[in-house]
């Protein structure tokens, strides 16, 4: 068996039935990175001798069987914005190049206290503030679907390192979607969990108030375990998970204007194929997702360039010109302005939670509502890649706005997913639930 595309999930379990082992696949991570003939697109840099020691750690602890979880001695990626002790973590930027932090960020410490191995760190879109992926700067990953499209981002390599057996999962980050549009793009499960549920300390920022680390994988039990471990709790129970009963709420409106008919077709199917599975559909429109969507750029912008302004403006002209405008944007709207949409968006955070969705389970979007471009249309035409970056992250954008946890799904059609998005704090509750969808479209 080829073992390198198979689960996180079932490579931890072969590990405890020793049928596999760490050092072993490790090795065989290592070196399919270092064949690719792409690797110095995906990877921003392999760590190989602290996999190698890892993978030692784990092997022995399998020997004598005291495993730390059920992952230990699986080999994942890190997004180049997470630190890691020792290693260069330059959040694909120019403005922090050479920057090496002193220790682990907290997420990847607890992962590795908890056995993972960390294989390396994964090219991504400067300072994280874009969902197509480019990053002309440092590095653009190819799409794993295909090489000429635009992997999704930001983090672009953490997707495009799973999807090609590269990396048993990846942890990226997700300000508006930049965990959940990559995995979208290349066929993974991306799940962004609610805003506060993992420790930030250790992420280089972009905007505080909506990052949040998450994990890309092949399969939603994949990303629990993932999440578990990175919020130091037991792994929730997924047994037996359906959709069988569940009330789920396709959101009408915004999520489809100017979608691909592809995609939109994709997600119908899906959705008819949950109801045959016994989910209760229905389909709801409300104009509170419109007013939250019109605060956007009073929200994302300011903060990001309130955190970034002075290394910006130091040295403009190491950055990538569409995202250094995206950047200055932020300085166009005043501190009452700012203070005055958070105040617009807490309250439609409430009326979203009285008024639209108590009674369901989780609400469905197509997570993007357009294929993957192609990546040179994209770097030849500034005009295109605003328009297109912005449709990209519209309905991933949705759950951060309103401060849900969201999991995307594979729909079965290349490059389309069927968002579910939960209720804030309910991440374990979201988890099930998408396993359930999960199995239901894959048995149909």
């Amino acid at each position: 068996m080829e073992w390198r595309f198979q689960s996180a999930t079932q490579q931890g379990r072969a590990i405890l039935a020793g049928l596999l082992d760490p050092i072993d696949q490790t090795e065989a991570y290592l070196a399919a990175a270092k064949d690719h003939p792409d690797c110095a697109r995906i990877y921003a840099r392999l760590t190989a001798a602290r996999a190698r020691s890892e993978a030692v750690a784990a092997h022995d602890r399998a020997k004598q069987e005291r495993r730390h979880s059920l992952l230990d001695g699986v080999a994942i990626s890190w997004k180049d914005n997470i630190d890691s002790g020792g290693t260069v973590t330059e959040a694909g930027s120019k403005l922090l190049e050479g920057r090496v932090p002193r220790k682990d960020g907290n997420i990847l410490a607890r992962a590795a206290r908890r056995g993972t191995v960390c294989l390396g760190k994964t090219h991504m879109t400067e300072l994280a503030f874009s969902g197509l992926g480019l990053n002309p700067v440092t590095a653009t990953p190819p799409n794993a679907l295909d090489p000429d499209l635009a992997p999704g981002g930001s983090s672009s390599g953490a997707a495009v390192s799973v999807a090609l057996g590269l990396a048993a999962a990846a942890i990226g980050t997700d300000t508006g979607g930049s965990v959940r549009v990559p995995a979208a793009w290349n066929g993974l499960v991306g799940f962004k969990p609610t805003h506060g549920t993992l420790p930030e300390k250790g992420v280089v920022p972009l905007a505080r108030k909506f990052d949040i680390p998450g994990p890309i994988a092949r399969t939603v039990e994949d990303c629990a375990e993932l999440f578990a471990i990175m919020a130091d709790q037991p792994a929730p129970d997924l047994r037996d998970a359906s959709v069988k009963g569940l009330r789920l709420m396709v959101l009408e409106g915004l999520p489809f204007d100017d979608a691909e008919s592809g995609v939109v077709t994709a997600f119908q199917d899906a959705v008819d194929r949950l109801g045959q599975a016994g989910a209760q559909i229905a389909h709801v429109s409300t104009d509170w997702l419109d007013k939250a969507m019109a605060l956007s750029p009073q929200v994302f912008a300011p903060e990001a360039y309130g955190i970034w302004r002075a290394q910006i403006e130091d040295a403009p002209e190491l950055m990538w010109a569409p995202i250094l405008e995206r950047f200055r944007g932020g300085a166009d709207v005043s501190g009452p302005d700012y203070v005055a949409a958070w105040e617009s968006l807490t309250r439609i955070r409430r009326k979203w939670i009285k008024e639209v969705v108590g009674g369901y389970d989780a609400v469905l979007v197509p997570t993007v509502p357009i294929l993957p471009p192609a990546t040179q249309k994209l770097m030849e035409d500034q005009a295109e890649f605003v328009r297109a970056n912005l449709l990209t992250l519209r309905n991933t954008r949705i759950a951060n706005l309103l401060g849900l946890p969201s999991v995307t799904l594979p729909t079965g059609l290349p490059a389309c997913g069927i968002s579910l998005m939960g209720h804030a704090g309910l991440d374990r509750h979201l988890l099930r639930v998408a396993a359930g969808a999960e199995r239901a479209l894959a048995a149909t």
